[in-house]
C-alpha cells in the first residue's frame, strides 16, 4: 500500500514539474527532484527511468550528487518566469493583491533557484 502511495505521489509531482516547464511560475526542479526521491523509495524502475531521461535525468543527477542547478537552467528559468509574469500582467486584468501574490511567489521561486550553487564544488 505504501509503495503505491509513494508511486502515485511521485507521478503527481512529476506531472506538476512537467507542467512547470510550460508555466514558469511552477518550479520544475523541486517537483522533479521530489518525484525522483519518491520513486527511489518505491520503484527502482521509475527511479532509473527518470535518471535516464535526457533533460530530467541531468537535473536530478546534478541535484543528488552536488545540490547544483546549472547556469543554463537558472537563466532559462529566470527568462521564462519574467516572460510569464509580464505577459500575465499585460494580458490579464489582475487585482493588486493578485499581482502582489504572483510577485511574492515568483520572488520565492527565483530566490531558491538563483541561490543554489551553479557548479559542483572542486575538492
Amino acid at each position: 500500500m505504501k509503495k503505491y502511495l509513494l508511486i502515485t505521489l511521485g507521478l503527481l509531482s512529476l506531472v506538476v514539474g512537467i507542467i512547470g516547464i510550460a508555466i514558469p511560475v511552477l518550479p520544475t526542479a523541486p517537483f522533479v527532484i521530489l518525484a525522483a526521491f519518491l520513486f527511489s523509495k518505491s520503484s527502482p524502475e521509475l527511479y532509473q527511468w527518470i535518471l535516464r531521461t535526457k533533460y530530467l535525468g541531468a537535473l536530478v543527477k546534478d541535484w543528488n550528487e552536488n545540490g547544483v542547478i546549472r547556469p543554463r537552467a537558472k537563466i532559462l528559468c529566470t527568462i521564462l518566469i519574467m516572460i510569464s509574469v509580464v505577459s500575465s500582467f499585460i494580458s490579464i486584468d489582475l487585482e493588486l493583491w493578485q499581482q502582489v501574490t504572483i510577485l511574492l511567489v515568483v520572488g520565492a521561486v527565483l530566490s531558491f533557484v538563483l541561490t543554489r550553487p551553479s557548479h559542483p564544488k572542486v575538492q
